[in-house]
């Protein structure tokens, strides 16, 4: 199936939600965990894949913002029944929603996008720079066998993502300056080995986050890498991963004004087997991409 107007690439399994906020902690300067209510996205998303979030009852702004995956919210059981979603205080949108406490609503919709592959590797490197660690907590845990994610697919999906497809987990994560660095604690809790850079040199390493990915891969060169982060970032990792053919996926952080692929207003460049490029919607036929794919 070729044409990406078949109804096959929207967002079918999304549903709308006004959900009811649990906890709004902040993380580390400017950042932000926003937790609420909803059984059914929790047992429906994937690691990688995003929701669109609105005021509930407020259209100002009109837009919903596309926020990743952080991770599930089990019940004492062990049932899902909330979300956790990380994000930066940039606009009107975010510097609302961090005034939240516990009983606002809020309206989401999705799950959406295509999440990352769950693929068996000996040694996963998660690079992230700026906010890109958002979508890598709830894929460290799945890597590592500590959660079941997507379970109310199982029915429909005829690929079952199956925790504990990788044998240890790399998390290499760069800000501008300690004060932005967030959830580095909650990383380490689950057994990732986490190697930090700072621009500052304040915490870590005093660099880019590409040079602590360039020691990983001369370490561990059997290892699989997904990025998220400034473009420019995951263009050098591009580059670093393609130069040493490694595999490596990137999320694109496209903005979106919809999310469910109607508006092509975050389209990016994206190469096919044949070499030609075409226009990909960010939010549906990403925003997990192929790294080497990528026209950037």
């Amino acid at each position: 199936m070729t044409n990406p107007l078949h109804a096959a690439f929207y967002a079918d399994r999304a549903s709308q939600h006004q959900v009811t906020v649990l906890e709004n902690e902040r993380l580390a300067r400017d950042t932000y965990r926003v937790r609420f209510a909803c059984p059914e996205l929790a047992r429906s998303v994937v690691p990688g894949q995003f929701l669109m979030l609105r005021m509930a009852g407020s259209d100002d702004p009109l837009l919903g913002r596309p926020l990743a995956l952080y991770d599930t919210v089990l019940s004492t059981s062990g049932e899902p029944i909330g979300i956790d979603v990380v994000y930066l205080v940039l606009g009107k949108m975010t510097r609302r929603l961090s005034a939240f406490t516990a009983g606002q609503k809020l309206d989401v919709w999705g799950p959406l996008g295509n999440g990352f592959a769950a693929t068996p590797t000996q040694h996963l490197l998660m690079v992230a720079g700026g906010i890109g660690q958002t979508p890598f907590m709830a894929l460290a845990r799945e890597a590592l066998g500590g959660r079941v994610y997507g379970a109310a697919n199982a029915a429909t999906d005829t690929h079952v993502r199956t925790p504990g497809w990788a044998q240890r987990v790399t998390f290499c994560y760069g800000a501008r300056t300690a004060d932005y660095l967030a959830g580095v604690a909650d990383f380490e809790k689950l057994g990732v080995q986490v190697r930090i850079s700072t621009d500052d040199g304040t915490a870590g390493q005093h660099g880019l986050v590409t040079e602590l990915v360039r020691q990983v891969i001369a370490e561990s060169p059997s290892v699989r890498v997904v990025c998220c982060g400034p473009e420019r970032m995951m263009e050098a990792v591009a580059a670093l991963t393609a130069e040493h053919q490694v595999p490596c996926q990137v999320s694109l952080e496209t903005p979106m004004a919809c999310g469910i692929g109607i508006c092509f207003s975050c389209v990016a460049k994206v190469r096919d087997a044949s070499g030609q490029w075409d226009y990909k919607r960010t939010c549906v036929e990403g925003p997990i991409f192929e790294a080497a794919q990528i026209e950037w």
